[in-house]
């Protein structure tokens, strides 16, 4: 593989090329990791180099590769439906409202959901919810 074009790494199929390019350190492993989970028939063989990615990335506080790990389990959970704990681990230690939250919000189902991902996702609605209730009261006291 041309590990120097991007778009090429897109393509990527063979779980066994992205684990020699981790142990090599390419500079591109992520669009790779990203590529495995757009091309791969099987979410046990993305999922793994995913949390490679992501626990490789946390490590060495690399916001690129973070981010291409983050896209590659959102399209694994968009396209397989499905997650495994390791990912979700390391995914609770980047920032909420990623690609990835999004997408397993919506395409796994809820009952495999973490319970932060559930704090973070249904968090948000009742606040709304409270402003346009105290609204609501506030105007039907000054007009009444």
């Amino acid at each position: 593989m041309n590990w120097r074009d991007s778009s090429a790494l897109l393509g990527t199929d063979r779980p066994e090329e992205v684990d020699a390019a981790f142990e090599r350190g390419e500079e591109l492993v992520g669009v790779a990791v990203i590529g495995l989970a757009l091309t791969h028939p099987h979410a046990t063989a993305i999922l793994p180099r995913v949390a490679r990615a992501l626990d490789r990335a946390l490590a060495s506080s690399d916001p690129g590769l973070r981010h291409q790990g983050i896209v590659a389990l959102a399209h694994t959970a968009r396209l397989h439906r499905t997650v495994d704990r390791r990912c979700l681990d390391l995914l609770r230690r980047c920032p909420r409202g990623s690609e990835a939250d999004d997408d397993l919000w919506v395409f796994v189902p809820r009952r495999r959901l973490p319970w932060w991902l559930w704090r973070h996702r249904l968090g948000e609605p009742p606040r709304r919810w409270l402003r346009r209730v105290g609204k609501a009261l506030s105007g039907a006291r000054g007009g009444g």
